[in-house]
């Protein structure tokens, strides 16, 4: 195995294209594992540790442009109010070490259908900016994942950041599994209220071959909340809403039986996460905005 080390985005971008073969390795949190259980043994290791720029964020005013290799463990600390819902899943990777090293391109890059970062990712809205050569692209998160632990980069393309909406609303994301960490999700769910737009968003994750969006709960609850005036109103989401959401996020799922959870189970997860953070973040929704919640002094 060669171990290449560029010491800038140029000279990495130009080892990609003469070695289309070489992984690349920033935090090393996935593909240390396969290396280590001989599970995978790549011809090239493409070092991306020096290059300063992918670990480097700017917040705009109304998108956030995220280095490859930002650590979780920054974007806990210093993004939790314009990305909330991506702060919220970056507490759940794993342990403090990992997520010191861990960051959204390589959950990204690896594109496995279990990644933490992926239903909040599709529920903010976001571009993946990818770059070779050749010159650079932006594609649409909904475009990003084609298959199982596949994405939408050529060979010679790198992932050099994320440039995500700013939250307008509420986000949540939460994950079913054995333990609170160190573990891989039975399945996980992100939600996103954008009052801007007057849409909502969902990101789904170990629940079909790739990360999805339940778009059919979305176009349901996008109506009712439409229909009933609620962004106006500040009205409670009746359990009628909250259940056909629920029951149509459950439904988008296309998972399997292994040895974390049984598809059976995976949907009805889904499902109860779905309600929850309805409620969740459409409570929180109607507290920032000024109206009184039911029960306050």
């Amino acid at each position: 195995m060669d171990f290449l080390r560029p010491a800038s985005w140029e000279e990495a971008l130009a080892a990609k294209a003469e070695y289309p073969t070489a992984v690349p390795i920033a935090g090393g949190t996935d593909i240390m594992v396969e290396i280590n259980f001989d599970h995978r043994r790549p011809e090239y290791l493409l070092d991306l540790n020096r290059i300063e720029l992918l670990r480097e964020w700017e917040v705009g005013e109304e998108v956030t442009e995220l280095g490859a290799s930002v650590p979780y463990t920054q974007i806990m600390e210093n993004l939790r109010g314009t990305l909330p819902g991506l702060a919220l899943a970056s507490h759940t990777v794993a342990s403090p070490q990992i997520r010191n090293r861990g960051g959204v391109g390589g959950n990204l890059g690896c594109a496995s259908p279990a990644g933490d970062s992926h239903p909040a990712l599709l529920a903010a809205g976001c571009s993946v900016e990818v770059e070779s050569v050749r010159g650079s692209r932006l594609v649409p998160i909904d475009e990003f994942y084609t298959g199982v632990k596949r994405n939408a980069l050529a060979a010679d393309e790198l992932i050099k950041s994320v440039h995500i909406k700013n939250a307008t609303g509420p986000q949540q994301y939460s994950k079913v599994g054995t333990r609170n960490a160190m573990v891989i999700a039975v399945c996980g769910f992100g939600l996103a209220l954008h009052p801007d737009t007057r849409t909502v968003r969902t990101g789904i994750a170990s629940a079909a071959p790739t990360p999805i969006r339940a778009k059919a709960a979305e176009e349901f609850l996008n109506a009712a909340l439409e229909e009933g005036g609620f962004w106006e109103n500040g009205k409670v989401i009746t359990p009628s809403i909250a259940k056909q959401f629920a029951a149509l996020a459950s439904a988008a799922c296309n998972p399997i039986d292994d040895v974390r959870g049984t598809a059976k189970y995976r949907r009805h997860a889904v499902g109860i996460l779905a309600r929850r953070q309805l409620v969740w973040t459409w409570e929180q929704y109607r507290g920032t905005t000024g109206r009184p919640l039911e029960g306050a002094a």
